[in-house]
């Protein structure tokens, strides 16, 4: 049986899309630590108008990191339909690797959003704050079933009260299960 066409955010205002969002929940990555906590996502507009992604996370009280970028697949599209491109450090030469990002949902206020592939391999429920309503969880649950995504592999990211800022912790530079993850794969 075909898969249903996925919807698609239209008409994403990059600029208010830009900022920390903290993850929720999402599909586990093999690649990814099972203990990976404080998980978020920093988006700054370049002036070209690509955007710089700073993914980390916390494990064993050390933070993992990698940056990348972020550009519409089709500039003339409406879609919210993003390819992130990040360069790989651990492999030589440096390779990019290319993953989509579908942004499927995203509230009026820019607080929360589902986010997609088009495999549906890879889901990331994305949130302003470190909490995200029961309520409002559940309904972003619901829209990711009726995309037929396997819910059942949601993971929740556990977030702290009071979630580290900036640069705190040793850093552990082998994220590569970030790159891994996008690849969709």
């Amino acid at each position: 049986m075909a898969k249903k066409t996925m919807d698609v955010v239209k008409g994403l205002d990059l600029q208010r899309y830009m900022g920390r969002w903290y993850e929720i929940a999402s599909f586990p990555s093999r690649f990814q630590p099972k203990n990976g906590e404080n998980t978020r996502a920093t988006y700054t507009l370049r002036d070209d108008g690509t955007v710089n992604v700073l993914n980390e996370t916390w494990s064993d009280g050390k933070r993992s990191s990698i940056e990348g970028t972020a550009y519409k697949a089709d500039p003339s599209s409406e879609e919210a339909k993003l390819k992130v491109k990040f360069y790989v450090p651990p492999f030589l030469p440096i390779i990019p690797v290319v993953g989509d990002y579908w942004v499927l949902f995203i509230d009026e206020d820019y607080q929360y959003a589902l986010i997609g592939q088009p495999s549906r391999n890879y889901l990331w429920i994305l949130s302003r704050q470190p909490r995200l309503d029961d309520e409002i969880y559940n309904q972003l649950v619901q829209r990711a079933k009726d995309e037929e995504y396997d819910v059942s592999k949601l993971h929740k990211t556990p977030q702290s009260e009071t979630p580290p800022e900036g640069e705190e912790g040793p850093k552990d530079t082998k994220g590569i299960w970030w790159f891994k993850s996008l690849l969709g794969k």
